[in-house]
């Protein structure tokens, strides 16, 4: 597995997700919408009803997640060894979003460098769950900042440490809670009982990757040459400030590290949602933050591929005594 995922962190890191290839997360999400459809039509609107119905969501989107690719592999497995090599090496690259989230940030900071806003905002608002439409060059910055640093944890480091543990299979599983939770995770009206299973179920799964994202974000800054101590003394402060349990840990080290505030009020289809403010505003922010946070993520990813590498060392070895 260890050689697996280099050479999946690597393949990422060089190709990206080519636009011109259907990519199996947005299967899983034709799936969630296919699903989520079915089940509003059996259970009966309200509380009890719709949190029942995301319990069956949960069920029946994780599940095939993980128990297709482990059959395919298997599989594959039995026609050659090098075949279901190959196969979870390529589905291990795709579940990786390093080069993905570096790509769609500077989308957007090149946007700004071109100082045309309109198309800043609209390119974040292919990044984001949020309204942009009247955002300024500062919100448009700290909300692609936001973005690049959550993301860190979502799109590298939880997905690398759970296919460590179980391979592709359980990086698809691990996909498959992140995107219902991106998909139907909200407090609002439509999905605020309906998605509660959902949104716990990514709270749980994200809880020891996105603290360990936070810390690896901490050594990150040391390494860019950023205000490493103002990242650690702000993980340490508002990194629960959140009302999400892991949105923050990776948030607060970047705002530190940059020296600049997150957070805030943001517009959420159409209603404004206050969030905590975090970091230190020891300037205001600015276009080359988005490149700074992406230096941040790609250190952190780094960092964290090397942490799991070392880790798988260490128990083979104890097995091998």
């Amino acid at each position: 597995m260890m050689i697996k995922l280099a050479l999946a962190f690597i393949l990422d890191a060089i190709f990206g997700d080519p636009e011109w290839f259907y990519h199996p997360i947005r299967v899983i999400g034709e799936w969630i919408s296919l699903t989520e459809k079915g089940l509003r039509r059996i259970f009966p609107s309200g509380k009890t009803g719709e949190r029942l119905a995301g319990v069956f969501l949960v069920i029946f989107v994780v599940l095939p997640s993980f128990g297709l690719p482990a059959m395919v592999l298997f599989l594959a497995g039995k026609l050659h060894p090098w075949l279901a090599f190959a196969l979870e090496v390529f589905w291990m690259y795709q579940i990786l979003a390093m080069k993905c989230l570096k790509t769609e940030a500077m989308k957007v900071y090149d946007a700004l460098a071109h100082r045309d806003i309109v198309l800043a905002r609209q390119r974040l608002s292919w990044l984001v769950g949020r309204d942009t439409q009247k955002l300024s060059e500062e919100e448009i910055v700290k909300a692609t900042v936001e973005t690049v640093a959550e993301n860190t944890t979502d799109g590298v480091i939880a997905p690398m440490i759970f296919m460590a543990i179980g391979g592709a299979p359980l990086g698809f599983a691990y996909k498959a809670v992140n995107t219902l939770d991106s998909m139907v995770g909200y407090r609002n009206d439509k999905y605020r009982y309906f998605g509660t299973a959902s949104a716990r179920a990514d709270d749980v799964l994200n809880f020891i990757p996105a603290r360990l994202a936070g810390l690896l974000m901490v050594f990150a800054a040391c390494f860019c040459r950023y205000d490493a101590s103002g990242a650690w003394r702000c993980f340490l402060r508002d990194r629960n400030k959140h009302l999400s349990p892991n949105s923050a840990q990776t948030e607060s080290a970047c705002a530190g590290a940059l020296g600049i505030l997150l957070g805030g009020v943001h517009d959420y289809f159409g209603k404004p949602v206050e969030k905590p403010v975090l970091g230190d505003e020891k300037r205001e922010a600015e276009p080359e933050d988005i490149r700074r946070a992406v230096r941040l993520m790609i250190a952190a990813s780094l960092f964290s591929l090397i942490l799991v590498e070392i880790g798988f060392a260490f128990l083979l070895r104890r097995e091998g005594m």
